[in-house]
């Protein structure tokens, strides 16, 4: 079983879960061209993808759809709101396109979907279970609800949104509408709240973690990395042991591979 984080921040978003037989991309806010290439590089391709499942309409998350439906014919799943809100929505087949309610099988997977609290129409988060492991991902949210804790509860892989540092944010160049706006409660998650969930979280012995989405502008991955191994350790979590800390990047893959 492979996790592999194709693209992640401001500038795109792309996933890809290879539970073997099935294999599934979340979110395609690049290019299918770069999709391909990044799949190329760990020895698969889009033709061997079964499904897309988007967690919501936001350009960063969506802007490869209209090709990968249209050249691969692959099937997209989410939220019949996500649907009406996405902008290239009249480009993409009307044959690719499915609703997502809670819980599907793709293959040898069972998917549920959970809501997650962000600033568009009907967002998600998705848990994915193969062989008696659970795989969680949940980034794009200004908020760790307790329904998203109860979620992503003893995952033994979790992809978590650690979006900006806050003093960073404050400082930077963005307009104060902007920062208002990513600091809300329907916006991103900054990296101490990311400390703080997971320091308060339900886990498993062992749990690999990608800290994923982290903003260009108002981050740096050794200062996530930092401030969330910190927070982790002040609440004693013994790092490495209970829980493997991974980076994400917008143009380069990061990965996980299990020996199941």
């Amino acid at each position: 079983m492979q996790v592999h984080v194709l693209a992640s921040g401001s500038t795109g978003n792309a996933l890809f879960f290879d539970f073997d037989t099935t294999k599934i991309l979340v979110d395609a806010g690049i290019s299918a061209r770069r999709i391909q290439q990044a799949l190329c590089g760990i020895g698969t391709s889009l033709e061997e993808v079964d499904a897309i499942l988007v967690t919501h309409e936001h350009r960063d998350h969506v802007s490869g759809l209209p090709t990968l439906t249209r050249r691969y014919g692959l099937p997209v799943y989410t939220r019949p709101g996500t649907w009406e809100n996405m902008f290239c929505r009249e480009l993409i087949p009307s044959a690719c396109c499915y609703e997502l309610g809670d819980s599907l099988e793709i293959g040898n997977v069972k998917i549920e979907a959970f809501s997650i609290s962000h600033d568009a129409a009907d967002p998600v988060g998705f848990n994915f279970y193969y062989r008696n492991r659970k795989y969680s991902v949940a980034t794009d949210l200004g908020f760790v609800t307790d329904s998203v804790k109860k979620a992503i509860a003893c995952s033994d892989v979790l992809v978590l949104e650690s979006n900006h540092d806050v003093d960073m944010l404050k400082k930077g160049s963005y307009p104060w509408s902007l920062k208002r706006r990513i600091m809300s409660s329907r916006g991103h998650l900054s990296n101490t709240d990311a400390g703080w969930a997971l320091a308060r979280l339900p886990r498993k012995s062992k749990t690999e973690v990608f800290l994923a989405h982290l903003s260009q502008e108002n981050n740096r991955p050794d200062l996530a990395k930092t401030t969330v191994s910190t927070i982790l350790a002040d609440q004693g979590c013994c790092l490495d042991s209970e829980i493997t800390l991974r980076l994400t990047y917008p143009d380069r893959t990061a990965s996980l591979v299990e020996d199941l």
